[in-house]
């Protein structure tokens, strides 16, 4: 399918001088590393108990104990913090909690066992031993596996960036970005400089801040807006909103924000969106054929519509939608809602945007990670409330972009759509936007894409 001509691409930030490895990828291949470690023991010691009875007796229904308890331990592990970045950075941590897991993945299979009237089919020695194995080689292994793998990364396992604005750099620090001498300035009113900002600090996950005291307000309320822990350096007692105070190579720092959701949040919400929009782009094959053919017959152009938002920290992305407007008439900043009779909508167009088949395509946008299924959504850069762009509403809007933008959202569900003539209007979808990232959880996404099916067709949708 055609897509709209392309929008200039938004200027790279300037980097820090040192090579950025990005930490959470680091993090998340050791977390492989942590469990194919670990299943290596279990292997080798279900290996230890086969040499003394056959392994027919540890497997009393066919199937090896060990592979039963596998499954159970990687989800106690998960539980417990055995896979997770304290078992990176504390040995002792690790051996603990990876043991902890194993026992009560064992515990439940040894019950399970029992109730099934399976115990005469195992052999008790050949299963402790087993048990004794493992548990020496789970800790074996994670101590070798943290001499080889952990402790050679280079600056820890945390990625760091310290941003100077008029002050000299901190003595340690690994990473440095000099904001004056970039031409930086914190200024909530420039989204080409939020996407700069957010190249800067994507590969990171702690950016300290130290400026002169009379921007620290506005680098204060500008890091709210990405989803990495930030901090501002103070010199003396100074109140910015801090969540939780901490410590930068001998100073006191105020916490300023903290990412909205933990690794396996984010895990849980990325599969669940995998699964959906995969699903529904089969399920919808024919309709979105469909819909592309009449578009094409109805007036010239392409297919889609690709117009940039900002995403999660600010990045900006092209969003698809099936194309509504006459090509000539097409808003690719967004500087002017549709109206009920808009005279710039088509025929199909009208009819796909009252009943919300023109925002379809965006599983495409789900399916390559920029968005997902639940979400803030993402507005146009051009849109206004009222007279006034929408950060210029209140600062606070930033806030919202912490998370992907989402098809759906429980903004949406309120019946918070439509174009947006008074400021009011943004602000109930800001507070709706807000709540739902500060409390975010699987089983409410579930019930706002439940919801959304009695609002597709809705009086504010034209």
């Amino acid at each position: 399918m055609e897509v709209e001509a392309a929008v200039p691409e938004t200027p790279a930030a300037a980097r820090p001088s040192a090579i950025v490895l990005n930490k959470g990828k680091i993090r998340f291949l050791l977390y492989i590393g942590l469990c194919i470690c670990d299943l290596a023991a279990f292997r080798a010691g279900f290996s230890v108990a086969r040499t003394i009875r056959d392994w027919r007796w540890l497997a009393p229904n066919g199937i090896e104990l060990g592979w039963l308890i596998l499954p159970l331990y990687l989800l106690f592990a998960f539980r417990n913090g055995a896979i997770s970045r304290i078992a990176l950075e504390r040995l002792s941590e690790s051996m603990r909690r990876a043991v902890s897991a194993f026992i009560m993945a064992t515990a439940t299979i040894s019950l399970l066992i029992f109730f099934q009237y399976a115990g005469p089919l195992v052999s008790r020695v050949a299963f402790g031993v087993a048990i004794v194995s493992s548990i020496l080689f789970i800790a074996m292994g994670r101590l070798i596996f943290a001499m080889c793998f952990v402790s050679p990364v280079p600056g820890g396992l945390v990625g760091e960036l310290l941003i100077v604005d008029g002050v000299p750099p901190r003595p340690g620090a690994y990473h440095v970005f000099d904001a004056q001498a970039e031409g930086f300035r914190p200024d909530l009113n420039d989204p080409n400089m939020l996407a700069r900002l957010a190249a800067l600090v994507g590969p990171f996950d702690r950016v300290v801040v130290a400026s002169v005291e009379e921007r620290r307000r506005q680098w204060a309320l500008l890091m709210k807006a990405y989803s990495v822990t930030a901090e501002i350096l103070l010199e003396g007692e100074t109140p910015l909103g801090a969540i939780d105070v901490a410590r930068y190579h001998g100073r006191d720092t105020v916490v300023v924000a903290r990412g909205p959701m933990s690794l396996g949040a984010r895990m849980k919400k990325r599969a669940m969106d995998l699964v959906l929009a995969g699903a529904a782009v089969v399920a919808l094959a024919p309709l979105l054929i469909l819909v592309a053919i009449a578009i094409r017959l109805e007036s010239r152009g392409p297919v889609l519509f690709a117009q940039t938002r900002l995403g999660r920290d600010n990045k900006p992305f092209k969003i698809l939608k099936f194309r509504s407007m006459y090509v000539e008439a097409s808003d690719f900043d967004g500087n002017r809602s549709a109206t009920r009779d808009d005279d710039r909508i088509t025929r199909v167009g009208r009819i796909i945007r009252m009943t919300s088949i023109d925002e379809l395509p965006q599983l495409f946008n789900v399916l390559k990670g920029d968005m997902s299924i639940v979400g803030p959504r993402p507005h146009a850069l051009g849109s206004l409330a009222g007279d006034k762009l929408f950060w210029e509403v209140t600062q606070k809007y930033w806030l919202r972009h912490t998370l992907k933008p989402g098809i759906t959202g429980l903004a949406q569900i309120r019946g918070y759509r439509g174009a947006t003539h008074e400021q009011s209007d943004l602000e109930k979808r800001l507070q709706a936007d807000l709540e739902y990232i500060n409390g975010w959880r699987l089983s409410r996404d579930i019930t706002i894409i439940a919801n959304t099916i009695r609002v597709i067709v809705h009086p504010h949708a034209y």
